[in-house]
């Protein structure tokens, strides 16, 4: 297999492996696979191919809003990693773009046009800050960015229920009527567009600019970068500030978007870890990471009618978490394949000699 056709095949047989393994286990407790794959083609298309149901653009809309913090999430952990960086900040980062959200939208007060645009930069602005935090420490001091974003996600959580409790005070509510209007109620709103500008951003940053040339050649060897004349502590900064700024959006879209309200919560959701997950299965590219975060989402659209058909919705998590084990374990996987078309191969070249 050539690269390129390696990094759509392997991820592929990762997923095709993780959902035989839930299949396996569906089976094991004596549930359907179908009904697990009805779910599933209901929650992403809003077709229920079984009972002939009429067609519930609901569904789709709730599939894009799961879809959308995870594939940001995805992009702010895959940039940090394609700059040699393991950042795990992206929780915390999208609370404080989640904060930073909520006191733009209650504070500012301007017209709408320039109202969300205002709004989603203050996030943008809160998140690189947050990243920059790691960065500096990493640069200067050499402190591992993992420890340091571990802990920053617990300090981003409490700082904006703090916030939200004692300064901002608001449970206003603002709804998205078109969108609520052609989904039958579900929660779609615009945060599709930042998301799509987001990944095409990514994209021609990391691959098309000397900026992102620089990035990624302190990602592959620092100290050949530094003998190149590369400002390797800038760049540590600055690809954290960029990944926060990706996870900040993301707080914004789920705030101003999904929510429409700032939100006090006991403990994290998981975004900023389902977003390493999908970086892994979609190879730290934007639109493998676009495709990934939609598998995602429709997996987690999907729990509450598995639920309805008798499936644990502990299943999805199980299937997600599968095909990550078999993303890591993609070497092996291409030992299996190399070793096939080899055995393949011998075969062939002793019935061409017969």
């Amino acid at each position: 297999m050539t690269k390129r056709s390696e990094k759509i095949v392997l991820p592929l047989i990762a997923i095709l492996l993780g959902f035989l393994l839930g299949s396996v286990i569906i089976m094991l407790t004596g549930r359907s696979v179908l009904s697990m794959f009805t779910a599933l083609i209901k929650g992403l298309t809003g077709i229920d191919i079984v009972n002939g149901q009429p067609f519930n653009p609901r569904y789709i809309g709730e599939f894009v809003i799961q879809s959308m913090p995870i594939i940001l999430t995805g992009l702010s952990f895959a940039f940090a990693s394609r700059t040699g960086l393991f950042s795990i900040g992206a929780e915390g980062q999208l609370m404080v773009g989640s904060m930073a959200a909520s006191a733009a939208a209650l504070y500012i007060q301007v017209p709408a046009f320039i109202h969300v645009p205002i709004v989603l930069l203050a996030a943008i602005l809160a998140g690189a800050i947050w990243g920059a935090i790691p960065g500096i420490l990493k640069a200067k001091f050499n402190v591992h960015e993992v420890t340091v974003t571990i802990m920053l996600n617990y300090v981003g959580l409490y700082l904006n229920n703090f916030m939200i409790l004692n300064v901002f005070g608001s449970t206003d509510r603002v709804k998205t009527p078109f969108f609520q209007s052609i989904t039958r109620g579900s929660r779609l709103n615009w945060g599709f567009i930042p998301v799509i500008l987001a990944v095409m951003l990514f994209s021609f940053v990391i691959n098309k600019t000397t900026f992102g040339y620089s990035l990624r050649a302190v990602g592959y060897n620092k100290e050949a970068a530094r003998y190149a004349g590369m400002k390797v502590n800038r760049n540590i900064v600055l690809s954290l500030m960029i990944a926060g700024a990706f996870a900040g959006l993301a707080g914004a879209v789920i705030t101003t978007g999904t929510f429409n309200f700032g939100r006090v919560i006991s403990s994290a959701e998981g975004y900023g870890f389902d977003g390493i997950a999908v970086a892994l299965v979609g190879g730290n590219e934007a639109l493998g990471i676009l495709f990934a975060g939609m598998l995602f989402g429709a997996l987690k659209s999907a729990q509450p009618l598995m639920q309805v058909q008798g499936i644990p919705r502990e299943i999805a998590g199980i299937i997600q978490a599968s095909i990550v084990l078999f993303v890591a374990m993609q070497y092996g996987i291409k030992m299996v394949i190399d070793r096939l078309g080899r055995k393949k191969e011998v075969v062939s070249a002793e019935g061409d000699r017969v």
